[in-house]
């Protein structure tokens, strides 16, 4: 989804989400198999899946080490296959940080088809749709799934006795398209013909829905944090309000209200509608956005992700510092401003609302960059981008219409503003500054996402290195630009601003150094991946933790070191769980917990390693759907699922050497926050009932 503050919020918030102490498993996705005639004995078994709004299912064609790539096997009796199978529908592409690479995956809906012939055109078939997949949302991955399709085929003409159902399909073969979804039973167990060992699914002694005590489980709401977004956009419209272009309007229009009218209750009211449709006006800038969402929902995806417009960003918000700077001004065609100002001498409400409209429109120039601003980081933080956006609009016009409301019912307090002057000035080169430092992260997504890889990690953070000092030497007055004065004053708050940007700058500098670990996580989300890097490649294991990959191994381990176990369903392709270590697990409060008071147990989902032969086995879920258990991925998935009802990664359960669980297990990427309190409350009670 990814600078300012927006967008290190946006990228962060948008993933602290855990789930409640009633979560099951999830069904995102449905399947329909059918098989279409084509003719001369050729037929098409195709397989329909429709996905839940939010979730999404890898293409085939996904880049190596990111996600699970769909995998769509066709075989049967009387079956020949006729070239290879095709995947029809809308692909997305998209940058993930935490794969270092471009995934692709379809939304909303997916087909999959297979060509095939009779071998024998004068007797029956039967075709056997295998389908390997993953589905994942902007929280969670699911564990990868496989399902196995049946139906029979027979020939105009043919007996259906001609042939019987195999032993693998046996019972299961259908005649009429089938329709399912994944799963189809709120609990999957497994049939009395399972060939494992049921001590190594189900384990007695664990009971999710009874821990051992309750502390550290206060469920997390899993929502957009929108009141931030909200009172960003508000923080927007005081800087705005402080520009040249807004702050001398501000006793200007208050007093024309308050003492331009005989009576002064009705210029008070004025200014208040003034002030309520400066508002209305800001919040209807964002609806345009949800008719684009309503018409193509997955647009602002696409253009989150994509180079040219991403490189398109960095151009307008460089174009943006430099009329921060004064080389230039930006502003709309006079005729709209001069239209807008005649409209006011219609009187009365309209014409309140055309002074309204007419003081937005001539601030354009101050305030379009930092709309852009808002408009940039909400593109790079979230699927609910409209939301987001008139969120931070109303944060903005909600501004200005407190002052300009505040200042009519009290024009007294007009007096204690400062007046207009060079300061002005200051606040919009800082805000150029500001601009510099936004506009690379764009150039850098389009970087990462082409694979150029040109903007290594050391490179962005000396770039910004560069930005802070230049900001640091104009504000103590070292360099000037077009509009200061030939010998600017330097006050106290400058010079303070001044101190502040060099601090930033010494925090910058520690990126520079190569580390084993994660630093400024501060930046975690703006900054190019830690494989993006001069100094840096991709570590082994997880932050110098070597966990164990078997659950009953980790028993073993606990019991002999007498300690609890977390164990941590993952999977290869889950992003979500490469943000939690990266940006969670690292941290100096939490890894030496990880460390030192507990058996990690990293159970993978999609171990693509086979099971011995005699730990493989089918489960039939009804409905002409099949699971099949044949890898080390399949058994920790169903592991999970029988045991604690969930099949989304990463999901974290702390449990003792007996298997006994200690807290309520918790999902999803959340704040560490959150993650400590769990942690520390199962190790705590362990240690003091051990």
């Amino acid at each position: 989804m990814r600078f300012s503050s927006i967008h290190k919020i946006s990228f962060l918030l948008f993933f602290f989400i855990t789930f409640t102490f009633s979560a099951q498993i999830k069904n995102p996705v449905k399947f329909k198999f059918t098989i279409n005639v084509i003719g001369n004995n050729q037929y098409e078994a195709v397989l329909n899946a429709t996905l839940e709004s939010g979730w999404h299912i890898y293409s085939r064609d996904i880049p190596e080490d990111t996600g699970i790539p769909t995998e769509y096997i066709v075989s049967g009796k009387n079956i020949e296959l006729i070239g290879k199978f095709q995947e029809v529908g809308k692909k997305h592409e998209e940058f993930s940080e935490a794969f270092g690479g471009t995934i692709i995956f379809y939304s909303n809906a997916a087909s999959f088809k297979q060509k095939f012939k009779l071998k024998d055109g004068t007797k029956p078939g039967e075709v056997v749709a295998e389908i390997t997949y993953q589905t994942c949302d902007d929280r969670v991955c699911l564990a990868p799934n496989t399902l196995e399709f049946t139906q029979k085929i027979t020939p105009k003409g043919v007996s259906e006795d001609t042939v019987a159902p195999t032993e693998a399909i046996k019972d299961t073969v259908k005649t009429t398209e089938t329709v399912v979804e994944n799963p189809t039973k709120s609990e999957i167990t497994v049939t009395e013909t399972s060939k494992l060992d049921p001590k190594q699914l189900k384990i007695a002694s664990i009971d999710f829905k009874k821990p051992l005590t309750d502390c550290g489980n206060e469920a997390v709401v899993a929502s957009e944090n929108y009141w931030m977004y909200l009172f960003l956009g508000f923080i927007g419209g005081l800087i705005a309000l402080l520009t040249p272009c807004v702050f001398p309007m501000i006793p200007l229009t208050v007093s024309f209200f308050t003492k331009g009218s005989q009576n002064k209750a009705k210029g008070k009211r004025d200014a208040l509608i003034y002030g309520f449709f400066i508002l209305m006006i800001f919040v209807l800038l964002s609806v345009p956005f949800h008719l684009i969402d309503g018409i193509a929902g997955n647009i602002f995806n696409e253009i989150s992700t994509s180079v040219w417009l991403n490189v398109v960003f960095f151009i307008i918000f460089i174009f943006f510092a430099g009329s921060f700077f004064g080389y230039y001004d930006i502003s709309l065609p006079s005729s709209i401003a001069n239209k807008s100002s005649k409209a006011e001498e219609a009187g009365g409400i309209i014409g309140i609302f055309f002074m309204a409209l007419t003081l937005v429109i001539v601030s354009f120039s101050c305030t379009g960059p930092i709309l852009g601003s808002l408009l940039g980081g909400s593109l790079s933080g979230s699927s609910h981008i409209p939301t987001l956006l008139t969120l931070a609009l109303t944060g903005f016009g909600l501004a200005w219409a407190i002052i300009f409301g505040l200042l009519a019912l009290f024009p007294q307090a007009l007096q204690s503003l400062p007046k207009s002057g060079g300061w002005m000035n200051t606040v919009k080169v800082v805000l150029g500054f500001i601009e510099l430092a936004l506009a690379l992260k764009f150039l850098s997504k389009a970087d990462l996402v082409s694979k150029t890889f040109l903007i290594k990690r050391e490179l962005f953070i000396g770039i910004w290195i560069v930005v802070g000092i230049g900001l640091a030497l104009y504000l103590f007055g070292l360099i000037r630009f077009p509009h200061d004065d030939k010998k600017p004053k330097i006050s106290l708050t400058r010079k303070i601003l001044g101190v502040l940007g060099i601090g930033f700058v010494i925090y910058l500098i520690q990126g520079l150094i190569p580390s084993e670990r994660p630093k400024m996580q501060l930046l975690s989300g703006i900054l190019p991946p830690l494989n993006v890097s001069y100094f840096h490649d991709e570590k082994d294991g997880i932050l110098g933790m070597k966990p164990e990959h078997d659950f009953f191994n980790a028993i073993e381990l606990a019991k002999k070191e007498n300690k609890p176990i977390l164990i941590d369903f993952t999977g290869y392709g889950c992003e979500n769980c490469r943000k939690m270590e990266e940006f969670v697990w690292s941290e100096p409060d939490i890894l030496p917990i990880l460390q030192n008071d507990v058996v990690l147990a990293s159970l993978y989902v999609d171990d693509k390693e086979e099971l011995p032969e005699d730990q493989k086995t089918k489960i039939d879920l009804g409905e002409g759907q099949v699971k099949r258990v044949k890898t080390i991925g399949d058994r920790w998935s169903l592991f999970q699922q029988v045991n604690f009802n969930n099949n989304s990664q990463p999901h974290y359960v702390l449990i003792t050497p007996d298997g006994k669980v200690i807290n309520t297990p918790v999902s999803g990427y959340m704040p560490k926050e959150d993650f400590k309190k769990f942690l520390e409350c199962g190790v705590n009670f362990y240690k003091k009932n051990k």
